[in-house]
């Protein structure tokens, strides 16, 4: 156990697998106390029994980010069992459907920003106010490269990722006098449970599919949780105490070229 965390709380949505479970695990690595969240059950109950074999200290709980007074209720209930809340990772989220504007219905479109933008949004209006009686607060949203460029895929997702980065900055702008701060992370492609699976159908298997993802990074490999996570644990510990309002991209070199 280290301690760059040590005495904090931290909630964290999307928490059952992937970058959230690599979060999670890291943070109690770190000394923090970690709710995760999920609507995951099984898999949220398994990462709980890892990290705290491994001598951490976690509870799950079931949270649908779309429902604000699920949110609400779920927020109370973390602060009333651990006391505080320090920190808060939105990450929580979904691609949604790989069709251009003109092709996207209201009800797709609908159904990915209740998740990926009022996630973010009820999560962080329900945070905050347990922020400011805390006297200070860490937020950090999971955008991604799709929310700082465009390409030829997932239009809703880029759409949606953008609005997480401007909630990012808003709210880094907003919330300072009150010792919040918000920044966010974006990523580029990460080789989650998800990813696994699709580079494993690719045709050539994941070392075919690492060459075609990564032909515009300048680190040639996929990203791991672990490379997100670390950034993350950055900017959640009082080392980023001078730092919001920043979009940080995790990505290889994705965006720099």
């Amino acid at each position: 156990m280290a301690d760059r965390l040590s005495g904090k709380t931290a909630i964290i949505t999307g928490a059952a697998s992937g970058m959230g479970r690599a979060t999670a695990e890291l943070f109690a690595r770190e000394g923090a106390t970690v709710a995760l969240t999920d609507v995951n059950d099984d898999a949220g109950k398994e990462a709980i029994a890892e990290i705290t074999a491994a001598g951490g200290e976690a509870e799950y709980w079931h949270l649908d980010v779309s429902d604000e007074a699920a949110i609400e209720s779920v927020f109370t209930d973390i602060v009333g069992r651990f006391g505080k809340l320090d920190v808060l990772v939105n990450c929580a989220g979904v691609i949604g459907p790989d069709k251009p504007t003109h092709e996207v219905s209201e009800e797709e479109f609908d159904a990915l920003f209740a998740v990926d933008v009022k996630g973010v949004f009820f999560c962080t209006k329900h945070a905050v106010p347990h922020m400011i009686a805390n006297g200070k607060g860490s937020i950090v949203n999971f955008s991604s490269i799709y929310g700082l460029i465009g390409n030829d895929e997932f239009t809703p997702y880029h759409v949606a990722k953008g609005a997480v980065t401007m909630q990012t900055r808003q709210d880094a702008a907003m919330y300072g006098k009150h010792n919040i701060r918000v920044n966010s992370v974006h990523p580029s492609t990460v080789l989650t449970p998800l990813v696994e699976g699709v580079a494993a159908a690719y045709p050539g298997g994941l070392p075919a599919y690492e060459e075609m993802m990564t032909t515009n990074q300048s680190l040639r490999r996929l990203g791991r949780p672990d490379d997100v996570a670390y950034g993350v644990l950055y900017l959640a510990s009082d080392e980023s105490g001078w730092v919001t309002g920043v979009t940080l991209p995790i990505d290889g070199g994705y965006t720099a070229r």
